[in-house]
């Protein structure tokens, strides 16, 4: 099925000065009734059926530590019994972790007392469960203002805020309904919705489309990626799914036993899988549909300035066996293109400079556009794709050959595999 992506963030963050809205470091959580003598005395190297056999505990999380950004969706993805529940529920304390730590802006969650924890859930956290967590006997509006009437907020604030909220998940009209008169997908918008009226700064999502219908799941991730280039908030979404993972996340951490394996963009999991166990998650996952424009990119054979002399614009052609020069500013901004025979149909005019005969339309996409988006513009010619940054910067190019390269490439390393 296809994976449309949204625009993703810095993935390297070394680069970026920023920190981190949520930090959990060096996380356990081991369930049975003496957990913090099983975790004085494990061995790193046991696994998790080992440490159940020999001391009857279960360690659901095994010294976790992952950064959540600001404004970033980060997907934890594992399957059924990976932890990934268990991890999402220590970092708002709705389970106690057995040791490690949960910074939130900065501040370590296991101090927090009872007040100071409700009110972090009440405005700074939220989560969206997979079960929606809906008041029955409540109606749609009742259910999106619960969260506020914790807050003890008034009561025109509250209904302002909430009617704003229900509009934004497309439920407008639907205020008055029982929740039990709705779809599956329209309980989960009322969650969502919930979520969005409390205006906490980051939301907690465990599976939250996973009890819908295909069909209406697609519909509702959709929605979500849309809403998010509205709504700016911290989002650590839960799934089994990888396909979904792949669509919403900026970076996605794939956890096994307790453990995270492996931290990346959809891309570095998809083309660099840590282990056998993420190598056999993507095997089937088509690398076009996940690597970016940018990934593949080249620097232009040939560039030239528009008052460049036909002449030496075919000289340099030649001698770069190149079929199209790329024209640019002083400030790198892409003005067009010259092919080999425009430039030599200026020399033939005997004409002193190649503005004249740049070509102004051109293929070009940005730099998170992904290999199967790039493919129509490199079929529709024969001149490389032109990448530009939102200021119309040259970046590089996307050849066919590299296109090819990108497409096949996984492709080629599973069959070398097996």
């Amino acid at each position: 099925m296809p994976i449309t992506r949204k625009k993703s963030k810095v993935s390297n963050r070394s680069e970026v000065e920023e920190e981190a809205k949520v930090l959990c470091q060096n996380l356990w959580k081991i369930f049975g009734p003496d957990p913090q003598q099983v975790l004085s005395n494990i061995d790193d190297g046991a696994t998790k059926q080992e440490v159940l056999e020999e001391t009857g505990h279960v360690i659901a999380v095994k010294d976790v530590s992952f950064e959540v950004y600001e404004n970033e969706i980060f997907v934890i993805m594992g399957l059924s019994g990976s932890g990934k529940s268990t991890l999402v529920r220590c970092i708002n304390r709705l389970i106690e972790p057995t040791s490690g730590m949960v910074l939130i802006d900065g501040v370590d969650i296991a101090q927090m007392n009872n007040a100071e924890l409700r009110q972090l859930r009440r405005h700074k956290l939220s989560m969206v469960f997979q079960n929606f967590g809906l008041l029955p006997h409540r109606s749609v509006l009742d259910n999106v203002v619960f969260g506020l009437e914790l807050r003890r907020e008034k009561r025109k604030e509250r209904q302002k805020k909430a009617a704003r909220a229900i509009e934004m998940v497309g439920l407008k009209g639907w205020e008055k309904s029982r929740i039990y008169e709705l779809s599956g997908g329209m309980q989960q918008r009322v969650g969502l919705a919930r979520s969005l009226a409390v205006d906490s700064e980051i939301i907690l999502m465990d599976e939250p489309f996973s009890a819908l219908d295909p069909l209406i799941r697609r519909q509702m991730q959709d929605e979500f990626i849309n809403l998010r280039s509205v709504v700016k908030k911290t989002v650590i979404f839960i799934t089994h799914d990888l396909i979904e993972a792949l669509k919403l996340g900026d970076r996605i951490a794939i956890m096994k036993d307790g453990e995270i394996v492996q931290i990346g963009t959809p891309e570095e999991i998809v083309s660099q899988p840590a282990d056998d166990y993420v190598s056999e998650f993507v095997r089937d996952v088509p690398r076009g549909k996940v690597v970016l424009a940018e990934s593949i990119m080249e620097k232009p054979a040939v560039l030239i300035s528009s008052d460049q002399n036909p002449e030496v614009v075919i000289e340099e052609l030649k001698a770069k066996r190149a079929a199209v020069a790329f024209v640019i500013d002083a400030d790198g901004k892409l003005e067009g293109i010259v092919t080999k025979e425009q430039a030599m149909a200026a020399a033939q005019k005997r004409l002193t400079s190649i503005e004249g005969v740049a070509q102004r339309e051109f293929p070009s996409t940005s730099p998170d556009t992904t290999v199967e988006q790039v493919l129509p513009l490199v079929a529709e010619g024969n001149v490389p794709v032109a990448v530009l940054d939102e200021e119309k910067r040259l970046l590089g190019v996307v050849t066919r050959l590299a296109l090819i390269h990108a497409m096949y490439a996984g492709n080629e390393t599973n069959d070398a595999n097996e």
